[in-house]
């Protein structure tokens, strides 16, 4: 039987580079109070051993726990993982969380929460108090949520909010702030649609429990009113869902005067929408211009393939992980806001109308 073989540790690199054990923990963690000649020293005897460093060798050189903490929705994403209709917003959000993370000697852990859970505090407070991360990543609706911000204060563990911008509550110190430009993306989709020679364009709004949702509104309205165009009977909410998307897109397409152009606040609803007027006898996009935020893999292979906001959600995340690690190493207030772009990709769901 093959010899099992034993783990390269921390204490077999400080032993074959002569130093200290701190001395080697400083180095991993890339501390400035290392001289060069020591700091060649032990990552010459790391790339020997072929040592892999552990959350425990790091922790030895203070209070740091390398942990950033992600919170999501648990409702909505346990309904949409079991339904398996789930689009890739959590996958890219890991993608950018765990890579980001990587690259400075941290792990991201992903943790579920429920906003509505009257055990809120007990339940996050104990995750909190048993990984006790150096950060965490807030995304919607919890980084509007003011107990979580609290709880999160008293636990003194800094914060990263996704797609929160609004003001605080005076209870909670503002935290860093990332987000996506929704406004601007829904001013991006309507003008695409107008320049196109749209006038009636509809809007399916997420649900308000999400900021995020009423910026996409507040973009449409802003395009549409600067375009002297009117707003009144073209708007109608859903809640992310394929089915309040088609509930949502049928209100708009039974109107007197029903719209030539629909904006969906994600791809569950669009893919809704084309479905609905399928369903109504009209052709996408002859009769009917759609477009959709998200951009997940699904919308390129639709019929036609779908004219999407693309969210650079990954990016965002990313960004999010970076501000809460160098602050945490530099000492530094990073920028309070920090605002990412959106694009359009066009593919065939936008067309001229026929009048």
């Amino acid at each position: 039987m093959a010899r099992r073989r034993l783990a390269v540790t921390i204490k077999h690199v400080a032993a074959d580079a002569q130093v200290s054990l701190q001395t080697v923990s400083r180095v991993i963690n890339n501390e400035p109070n290392v001289r060069p000649e020591m700091r060649e020293r032990v990552q010459a005897s790391i790339d020997r051993l072929g040592y892999v460093p552990s959350i425990a060798a790091q922790r030895m050189s203070g209070s740091r726990s390398y942990l950033i903490l992600a919170l999501n929705d648990r409702e909505r994403t346990i309904a949409d993982w079991r339904a398996r209709q789930g689009t890739d917003w959590v996958d890219q959000m890991l993608l950018g969380g765990m890579l980001e993370c990587a690259e400075h000697g941290y792990r991201l852990i992903f943790e579920l929460v429920d906003t509505h859970e009257d055990h809120l505090e007990r339940e996050l407070g104990a995750a909190l108090a048993a990984l006790q991360p150096d950060g965490a990543i807030l995304t919607p609706p919890h980084s509007d949520n003011q107990e979580i911000l609290r709880i999160l204060t008293r636990h003194h563990v800094p914060y990263a909010r996704i797609g929160a911008l609004g003001d605080e509550d005076g209870h909670c110190p503002p935290g860093v702030r990332v987000s996506m430009d929704d406004e601007g993306a829904a001013r991006l989709a309507t003008r695409h649609l107008l320049a196109l020679g749209h006038r009636r364009i509809g809007f399916i709004a997420g649900p308000a429990e999400y900021r995020l949702a009423g910026w996409r509104v507040d973009g449409w309205r802003a395009e549409m009113t600067a375009a002297a165009l009117p707003c009144d009977g073209l708007l109608e909410a859903g809640d992310f869902s394929y089915a309040s998307g088609a509930r949502a897109a049928r209100a708009l397409l039974d109107r007197e005067a029903p719209p030539t152009a629909i904006i969906a606040s994600n791809d569950q609803m669009a893919l809704a929408t084309i479905e609905a007027a399928r369903d109504a006898g009209l052709d996408i996009p002859r009769d009917l211009s759609v477009v959709s935020f998200d951009n997940t893999p699904l919308v390129r292979f639709t019929t036609p393939p779908l004219t999407a906001v693309d969210q650079p959600i990954s990016e965002t995340t990313a960004t999010a992980v970076r501000l809460l690690i160098q602050a945490q190493r530099d000492g530094a207030d990073p920028a309070p806001t920090v605002v990412l772009p959106m694009s359009l990709v066009e593919r065939g769901s936008t067309a001229a109308p026929r009048d």
